[in-house]
This record gives structure tokens, C-alpha cells and sequence, in this order.
């Protein structure tokens, strides 16, 4: 539902409105019967109603009063959906393990990131529609922040797709993109390592890696000391953290990125 915080109904809300791509959505996310699904913003249920059909546990958060009746209510025989009428950016998360569809407001894009893929998060996959600027902005080879490394170290994310605006009523004045993400298995240990290299490198973004980082741990990391920062990859940034935590005292992650 891509919109701006506390616009109107009528003129900030974009539901998705071809089937194909809601089915699509939740296929890709290979849900079983067994799995706790969030939802975040189920606006008129396009998503919910392909989501109830795979028995999972679902979870469809909606903050607006009318569309959370409507859901209630249209969802009220099925058991295995419960609709929380709260904001997505306040309630808590899952402490078991989730995966989350959702079509998100593209103003919240940065803030639900946040705070589904902090260290101590439970997330297992997530399909998504976002901003198509802002997939591809966190998707890129070289993130061109620290906190979109952090996340692209310790999840896989992928854009799978562009999506018109044409397939949203009413239309935005952007495309959108599926976002796909994925833990990989980067080690909780690491962390600290993990966000300290990133935001060593990228305050020095043209300074050769060797004059920051040890040669012998960048070249089994896969990165050639001569390189500059900017141009490594999150991926050869974790392995550099992995090789280089055992054994050492890090310091501690901001609050920002621990909550």
C-alpha cells in the first residue's frame, strides 16, 4: 500500500490491484502450513485473501480503523488469520521465527527495514512491494550506505522485479519493485566485527582497504588491499568479519541498530 504517512485515503493510498502479482507474491515466499506470516499494511486484503489459502498463521496488520473492520469481518471464518489493527512501526515482532508479504508505504520503506532486520530479529524471508528507486538503491553490488551493507551482509536481498504503477489503483507516480530477502548465516558473534569494518570503511570510502584492515584477512576475504573501500561488496565485508572476530573485543552496536 504504498502512500505517505497520514495522507488521506482518497489521495495517498495505492492498492495493488491485479491478482496475478498478490498470487505471485505469496507463492514466492513458499509458505507451509506450519509458518507465522506478517502481513504489514493488508489494506483491502489483496494479499490476505492468497495468503489465508496456504494455512499458515497469519498475521495481516492494518492501522486504519475501516479497513481493519473489514477485514475482521471478511476473514472472521477463517482461523488461521488474525487481523491486528495496529501500526506495523510500533507493534512487536515475532519472537519465533516469521516471514513477512507485504505490499509497504513507500515513506516507511527505511523504517520497516529497521526494524525487521536488526540483529536480535526473528525473520526468515520476506517478499516484498517497495519503492523500485529504493530496491534498487539497497540492492546494489555497493550499497552506498553503511546501513544498507549492514543489511546486505546479513541477509540476502534480491529485486526480483519491476512492477508498474499501472498494476495499483490509483496508480502512483512510481514504479515499484518485488523485493525478495532471505537470512543467510552470518554468525550473531560477528555482528559487532561485522558493523564496525562497515563503518570504518565507509567514512573512507577512497582509502585503499590495506590501510585500514590487515592484507593477509582481506586477501582470504577476497578483497585485494589495493582496492578502495567503496568499491567492496557487503558479502567480502562479512567474511573480513568473520576471520577477524574470534578473539577480539568489539565495540558495542548503537542502539539504533540493536533496537
Amino acid at each position: 500500500m504504498p502512500s505517505a504517512p497520514g495522507a488521506g485515503r482518497s489521495a495517498g493510498v495505492h492498492f495493488l490491484a491485479t491478482p496475478a502479482i498478490a498470487a505471485h507474491l505469496v507463492q514466492s515466499c513458499a509458505i507451509g502450513r506450519d509458518d507465522l506470516v506478517l502481513e504489514i499494511g493488508a489494506g483491502q486484503g489483496a494479499l490476505t485473501r492468497h495468503l489465508a489459502t496456504t494455512g499458515a498463521r497469519i498475521l495481516a496488520v492494518e492501522r486504519d480503523d475501516r479497513f481493519a473492520r473489514r477485514l475482521t469481518a471478511r476473514f472472521r471464518d477463517q482461523p488461521n488469520v488474525r487481523v491486528v489493527h495496529a501500526d506495523a512501526r510500533q507493534i512487536p515482532l515475532p519472537r519465533r521465527r516469521f516471514l513477512v508479504v507485504a505490499n509497504i508505504p513507500y515513506a516507511l520503506s527505511t523504517t520497516l527495514l529497521r526494524r525487521l532486520l536488526t540483529p536480535r530479529t526473528a525473520l526468515h524471508r520476506a517478499e516484498m512491494l517497495v519503492e523500485w528507486g529504493f530496491a534498487k538503491r539497497i540492492c546494489a553490488t555497493v550499497p552506498r550506505h553503511a546501513e544498507q551493507a549492514w543489511w546486505a551482509a546479513r541477509f540476502d536481498l534480491h529485486l526480483v522485479s519491476r512492477v508498474g504503477a499501472h498494476h495499483f489503483s490509483p496508480p502512483p507516480r512510481i514504479d515499484s519493485a518485488h523485493l525478495s530477502i532471505r537470512r543467510n548465516h552470518f554468525p550473531r558473534s560477528a555482528e559487532e566485527a561485522l558493523w564496525t569494518i562497515l563503518s570504518t570503511a565507509y567514512r573512507q570510502p577512497a582509502t585503499p582497504a590495506r590501510t585500514l584492515f590487515d592484507r593477509h584477512a582481506l586477501r582470504r576475504a577476497g578483497i585485494r588491499p589495493s582496492q578502495p573501500t567503496a568499491t567492496v561488496p557487503p558479502h567480502q565485508w562479512a567474511q573480513l568479519a568473520r576471520d577477524l572476530s574470534p578473539g577480539r573485543t568489539w565495540p558495542a552496536l548503537p542502539r539504533r541498530l540493536r533496537t
